[in-house]
């Protein structure tokens, strides 16, 4: 089976699935540019209300696609260009859309899987997932922006033992530590998952988007800082945006259904 990222657009509702099922949709290099250009696109789509994150087959994704590491991970320029300008890029489109992100998540969620799934905003769980990032086992480290997204996903603690331990965790344990918002039987997931992604899209769509603008700026790695602009100037800017959505329709309708008594209609 080829491997691909898989988007269908239907209704205000992106589904993106990873699709590699021989290998548990472990992610190609050609996989990691077609999530970059998936994401700038939906990005790019106002009319999004919600994006579903899934893998195909039963499994989320089991990491790397290793079977290309070989013709690439032993020099350091085209090491550095897969993980900078393949999975970094990849995993910063994600990051940078304004749209509600969640993640579908069952089988293997390892190492690629942990990142990506780190970049949605609602993350839910079948109670049988397996999470880790083993990569110690092969030979080398996490990527520095990658371990800066875990981290902060994660949590430092849980992130040192998958990477200094190897570490492979349970839905249940890190539903415990934070990292999940939610776990359910392997045979509620789809149900529960649809129920939120419509709880989600009946919201304010703008509404949604810029508190995802804010989270984001908040919640950015200082030592990643793009040059010249730091934190102080982005929350001065985020400041000075803050509140142009007062007379928007969207904020009208939400206050004055309310007062009325019936269901805002976005």
């Amino acid at each position: 089976m080829v491997a691909k990222i898989v988007c269908e657009v239907t209704d205000a509702l992106a589904q993106v699935r990873l699709s590699y099922p021989k290998r548990f949709n472990a992610m190609s290099r050609a996989m990691w540019r077609e999530l970059r250009s998936t994401f700038e696109a939906l990005q790019a789509d106002r009319t999004l209300r919600c994006v579903l994150v899934s893998g195909q087959g039963g499994h989320f994704c089991a990491g790397g696609d290793i079977s290309e590491y070989a013709s690439f991970r032993f020099e350091q320029e085209s090491l550095r260009d897969f993980h900078e300008a393949e999975v970094w890029a990849a995993l910063q489109a994600m990051l940078a859309c304004d749209v509600p992100m969640v993640a579908q998540i069952s089988g293997n969620c390892m190492g690629a899987g942990i990142e990506i799934a780190s970049c949605c905003d609602i993350r839910l769980s079948a109670e049988s997932a397996r999470f880790g990032a083993p990569i110690a086992k092969l030979g080398f480290p996490m990527a520095p922006r990658e371990v800066a997204l875990v981290g902060r996903e994660l949590g430092l603690v849980t992130a040192r033992q998958m990477l200094l331990e190897a570490a492979v965790f349970s839905a249940p344990q890190l539903l415990q530590r934070g990292f999940l918002s939610q776990v359910m039987a392997d045979d509620d997931l789809a149900a529960v998952t649809t129920a939120t992604v419509q709880r989600i899209m009946a919201l304010a769509p703008r509404a949604a988007r810029l508190n995802k603008q804010t989270l984001r700026v908040l919640s950015q790695p200082a030592a990643f800082e793009v040059p010249d602009v730091v934190a102080d100037e982005r929350l001065a800017l985020l400041m000075e945006q803050a509140y142009r959505y007062a007379d928007s329709a969207e904020h009208r309708e939400g206050i004055e259904a309310f007062l009325k008594k019936r269901p805002a209609c976005f």
